[in-house]
């Protein structure tokens, strides 16, 4: 059993940004040299989640527009009224898509379907610079 660890680095816009972090994982896979096991992916912090999707621009225009249905930018949230940053509702909807994601290994290849991406999207109020740990086990 083979265990290898590496980081995806970015930058971020804020509200909801979507990026595609697929083919980096790929690389970091490559990297390993690993052929079956699982990679798994975490996200360290509190406002960005981890989560599949078809990365095409209705949906990147959907999904914004179903969170703020679910956790509204303009809601009174204790949070908010504790720390004073207005980022209350990042905070919901990170912990609503969460902060990890695991997809098995076949042969080499990560097993995502035709239309699926693996996408970070930054919920918080602000760009960041973020990272994704990418742990991948298997032989």
């Amino acid at each position: 059993m083979k265990i290898y660890t590496d980081e995806i680095k970015f930058s971020t816009k804020g509200f909801d940004d979507i990026i595609d972090i697929t083919k980096a994982v790929v690389e970091i896979l490559r990297e390993s040299s690993i052929k079956n096991g699982i990679v798994t992916l975490f996200i360290p912090g509190s406002t960005g989640g981890i989560t599949t999707i078809e990365y095409e621009p209705g949906l990147k225009k959907d999904f914004p527009e179903m969170m703020e249905k679910i956790a509204p930018q303009n809601k009174n949230y204790h949070h908010n009224e504790t720390w004073h940053d207005g980022n209350g509702f990042s905070h919901l909807r990170a912990s609503l898509i969460g902060p990890s994601l695991t997809v098995p290994i076949a042969n080499g290849e990560l097993t995502l379907g035709t239309w699926q991406q693996i996408v970070f999207i930054d919920f918080d109020n602000r760009s960041r610079k973020r990272s994704v740990i990418a742990h991948i086990i298997g032989d």
